[in-house]
């Protein structure tokens, strides 16, 4: 797919990359709940039945780079075309009601500065009009979100789940 300078390329995931996945996931819920962000992936989300229809469905796209001869995950991210159900409703607005892709279920290993940063950059280069929502708690999506350019349209509500529903919702276009 796309090779960066640094050596970093993305590339879809495969179902031999899902037990590294499954671990980044991991890394990242406990990484969310130490930085005050205990809810919004709790202790399960993404579930595994999630994960492999995205890898199936060739919806996850790897941020990868290779180390002493092996290939690394850095990052990993759902990317989503057509309309989104949990967007029908904003309290708000969004910018436009052009076709867009939706950046979900987001996740960095932690191996290296900025590869969420990266990912969202490569989905606003191939697709050019990108929406996301995160939790009212997760300050760290929220600010990478906003220093790359995203205007914060309102509020959501996920579809998905009974309780703890709120999100911020964001959207940039690339005119």
């Amino acid at each position: 797919m796309t090779r960066r300078p640094s050596g970093r390329r993305f590339r879809h995931a495969t179902m031999h990359d899902l037990p590294h996945m499954l671990k980044i996931y991991e890394h990242a819920r406990a990484l969310m709940a130490a930085n005050g962000n205990p809810t919004q992936w709790g202790g399960t989300f993404p579930r595994e039945e999630v994960v492999r229809d995205d890898i199936a469905n060739q919806r996850t796209i790897l941020l990868v780079d290779a180390k002493d001869g092996h290939e690394r995950i850095l990052a990993q991210f759902a990317l989503c075309p057509g309309k989104d159900p949990t967007y029908a409703h904003i309290d708000g607005a969004w910018l436009d009601d052009d076709a867009y892709v939706t950046i979900h279920r987001i996740a960095s290993s932690g191996l290296v500065r900025h590869a969420a940063r990266d990912c969202i950059a490569w989905a606003l280069k191939h697709y050019g009009n990108v929406r996301a929502d995160t939790h009212p708690n997760n300050k760290a999506m929220q600010h990478v979100l906003e220093t790359s350019g995203f205007a914060r349209c309102g509020l959501i509500q996920l579809l998905d789940r009974p309780t703890d529903t709120t999100r911020i919702a964001y959207q940039r276009h690339e005119w």
